[in-house]
């Protein structure tokens, strides 16, 4: 039996990273599926678990909480399953790069769809997802990482933080070689760590099964189709 519904639509994409921290944890989660997501969003706010714009959002049907926002979501989790660092310097910067990894995905996607990829467009971007990348391994850096061990902010055992940029970068690049590419490229240790951090069994296996259920899908939609379209080209 699961402790937790969550709900996300049937990409990886933004979903992930509530997935992968479940499944960091040992988790159980029931998928509450595409229907269902369309239903809840358009039904009256009154009646939502928790007022929402869109997925992800997470029940904690034990505790009874409903919640949204996938850094919010993530910061509940690292609460109350005790994934967060005691150091409050260290748990603030955990956030932060939640909150990163969360700006990436929507500059990636040009916020949900706004505009679709062209050429140019990419071409002007990349320097900026160049100085994104390079966030993680300024980071690392500072807190010991190499391209052969430790973790993004330091200590003895990953963390959410080292999670997080795992499926960021991981489910991004396996599906899109030109990114893979660049991250090797930009930012050689974050690329070893997102390698490291993927590997470990319940993060091998989620990402196992994300590609048996959604294939190379990424976000879904004609974002995707744009994004693939400028990188293949």
């Amino acid at each position: 039996m699961s402790d937790y519904d969550l709900y996300y639509w049937s990409v990886p994409f933004r979903g992930q990273f509530v997935r992968a921290v479940l499944s960091f944890a040992g988790k159980r989660w029931t998928e509450g599926g595409d229907e269902a997501i369309a239903r809840l969003m358009g039904g009256p706010v009154r009646d939502m678990p928790v007022p929402f714009m869109g997925p992800p959002l997470l029940i904690d049907k034990k505790a009874h909480v409903a919640i949204s926002q996938m850094p919010a979501v993530v910061l509940y989790l690292g609460e109350t399953l005790g994934l967060l660092p005691d150091d409050a310097a260290r748990r603030a910067m955990t956030m932060k790069i939640v909150c990163d990894a969360n700006d990436v995905i929507d500059e990636i996607t040009l916020d949900g769809g706004r505009l679709m990829w062209t050429e140019k467009r990419w071409d002007e971007f990349v320097p900026r997802l160049k100085k994104w990348m390079s966030f993680w391994e300024e980071t690392g850096r500072r807190h010991g990482l190499t391209a052969d061990s430790g973790f993004l902010l330091g200590g003895e055992t990953p963390g959410i933080a080292d999670v997080v940029s795992a499926t960021l970068w991981s489910t991004m690049t396996e599906r899109f070689e030109t990114l893979k590419l660049l991250l090797e490229e930009t930012a050689p240790m974050t690329a070893a760590l997102t390698a490291r951090i993927a590997a470990l069994p319940p993060l091998a296996e989620l990402a196992a099964k994300a590609r048996e259920d959604y294939g190379d899908a990424y976000c879904g939609g004609q974002i995707e189709a744009s994004l693939r379209k400028v990188l293949d080209a």
